[in-house]
């Protein structure tokens, strides 16, 4: 993924970026050092409405469909006091315990937009897997894609439009792929995990989901 500070790419089995030394311990020490559970769609800042919620969750629901080794989620707050919106979205999808993703879609596989609803900013951070295929103009391309529609006010719309215009880019870049597979073959060696606690979080907290679930169905 891209290094939060300085924008040059890092992974995880690397240190820290290469060129200012930016770290998961540095996020860590800004907005803590603990897994954070949480669902896939996670509106802290109160911007959508139910049924809003429902399209954004298709949306969502549809590009797991297509790309199933993958997931997006998406994020929403207001986050005061935080200087570096991107630093945000590369702490939470490091230490972020999606408790409705699948415990096969690790988070280096993922996909965060995140808005700032007091900023007025959004970003998007995607985990290392993703690397070969993704570039900081294409994210650019996908906000892009949402701006006009967050101007106004409507976030679900954006959204939508945002994960659409992604799903779009990553079909090129797959068939791209299939013609020249060698220009995306990933030559970096899969890290250590440090995603052990991160699914064991995400097993526990998708049997408790279910439960809270199905007792909201008989209320």
């Amino acid at each position: 993924m891209k290094c939060p500070r300085c924008v040059q790419r890092i992974h995880r089995a690397a240190a820290g970026c290469p060129h200012c030394g930016f770290t998961l311990a540095d996020a860590d020490a800004i907005f803590g050092a603990d897994e954070v559970g949480l669902r896939a769609l996670t509106d802290a800042a109160g911007l959508l409405r139910r049924d809003e919620q429902r399209r954004v969750e298709q949306a969502m629901w549809d590009f797991n469909r297509r790309f199933p080794q993958l997931f997006i989620a998406v994020h929403t707050g207001s986050f005061s006091g935080v200087a570096n919106l991107r630093q945000f979205g590369f702490w939470l999808l490091n230490r972020g315990a999606f408790e409705d993703v699948p415990v096969d879609r690790p988070n280096e596989a993922g996909v965060l937009i995140a808005i700032d609803a007091e900023a007025k900013a959004a970003g998007i951070t995607f985990g290392y897997l993703l690397d070969p295929f993704l570039e900081e103009e294409d994210t650019f391309l996908c906000l892009s894609r949402a701006h006009s529609y967050w101007l106004e006010g409507r976030f679900a719309d954006g959204l939508v439009k945002a994960i659409e215009q992604l799903e779009s880019l990553l079909k090129k870049r797959c068939r791209q792929a299939r013609r020249n597979p060698a220009k995306f073959e990933r030559r970096v060696a899969r890290p250590p995990q440090v995603d052990h606690l991160v699914q064991k979080i995400r097993r526990g907290r998708q049997t408790g989901s279910t439960l809270t679930e199905n007792e909201e169905a008989r209320r």
